[in-house]
């Protein structure tokens, strides 16, 4: 199996543009977190562009996407934004796009239906649905005591408003951008409904967040769905991903590099959750709460900046357990789920 390549080892600079392949420019946006970049593309089609994904809402944000329409995309006009899936950073400028530039937003349905919800559901405080979810993993005390008086991150903080309408992206459609053919094929586990797109006529695969090198993608249970399994969403997308993968397929995906190996990237994908699940599975020898998680399945100190994303992370592989049927679990008094490995 080939081994990972980067063909582009230095990503573009903010506001400019560098071509990974014939009418296929990256962009690079800032991110104000951890993570502080996501990558975007832009597709020429002759009359336009089409952009896929487009940063967080922020004013810097606004000045680098007028710095690149009046720059390296001057010329022509943006004619349609592609969403990949409905995390902020990949959506929070389509509803800006849209306004000021009119362009035609497409996504998943579950992508828009979720953005645009996201975004008009502000809260002051945490709900009680949430505040119940934390307390059923296992969140720390003294960081729900903070939180829970805290303003909680709200979609609309970085996500402009999303627009009313848009054209729907089904799994087995056909999309064609940038000269291109593109199969459309939906994955799962980071988002529901996640939109890859995989290149007819040459060997490009537009990946957004489903397929990233050297990280995983965070798979998280939410109160909006406290009892889902992206832990298995993930993995029989990874497999079906992996019938139609090639070694020479350029993966453009939503954060760090382009790369080559994509047989080999999608089969260490699978494997790290395994790993993830054996580990959990020894560490579950007693009952424990999902919050009581972290020391094997992310094998490093998790700081305050992380911790939101590893208790969702870590409830939802004990959920997998428990829908797999290998663990059992019973809520205590202070309303946390304990989760233990039966006998088998």
């Amino acid at each position: 199996m080939d081994g990972i390549r980067y063909p582009f080892e230095t990503p573009p600079a903010e506001g400019e543009v560098l071509e990974v392949a014939e009418g296929v420019l990256w962009i690079r946006m800032p991110l104000p977190m951890a993570l502080d970049h996501v990558n975007l593309y832009a597709l020429d089609d002759g009359d336009g562009w089409t952009v896929i994904d487009t940063g967080v809402h922020s004013r810097r944000s606004v000045r680098i996407w007028e710095n690149l329409i009046a720059g390296p995309l001057a010329g022509k006009p943006i004619t349609r934004v592609v969403l990949t899936h409905h995390h902020p950073d990949h959506v929070g400028m389509a509803g800006w796009l849209a306004e000021h530039h009119g362009t035609e937003t497409l996504a998943s349905r579950t992508s828009w239906l979720f953005a645009r919800m996201l975004t008009l559901d502000e809260q002051a405080s945490p709900t009680p649905e949430t505040l119940a979810y934390w307390r059923a993993c296992g969140m720390d005390a003294e960081i729900y005591a903070q939180r829970a008086q805290e303003r909680p991150f709200n979609f609309a903080d970085i996500v402009y408003p999303i627009p009313l309408g848009f054209s729907r992206l089904s799994e087995g459609g056909e999309i064609t951008m940038g000269g291109r053919r593109w199969d459309i094929r939906l994955g799962a586990g980071h988002a529901p409904d996640h939109v890859t797109f995989w290149s007819r006529d040459d060997a490009l695969v537009i990946a957004g967040d489903q397929i990233l090198p050297s990280i995983s993608s965070n798979i998280g249970v939410y109160a909006t769905e406290p009892e889902a399994d992206p832990v298995q969403d993930w993995m029989d997308s990874c497999a079906r991903f992996a019938e139609i993968a090639r070694a020479d397929h350029l993966v453009l995906g939503g954060h760090k590099l382009p790369f080559t190996g994509l047989p080999l990237r999608l089969s260490q994908l699978i494997d790290n959750h395994h790993g993830c699940l054996k580990r959990l599975r020894a560490h579950l020898d007693q009952p424990k709460t999902a919050g009581a998680c972290f020391a094997p399945l992310f094998k490093r100190k998790i700081g305050p900046g992380e911790y939101g994303l590893a208790l969702v992370e870590a409830m939802a592989h004990c959920l997998h357990l428990w829908h797999a049927g290998e663990a059992t679990r019973e809520i205590a008094d202070d309303g946390a789920w304990r989760f233990v490995m039966k006998d088998l």
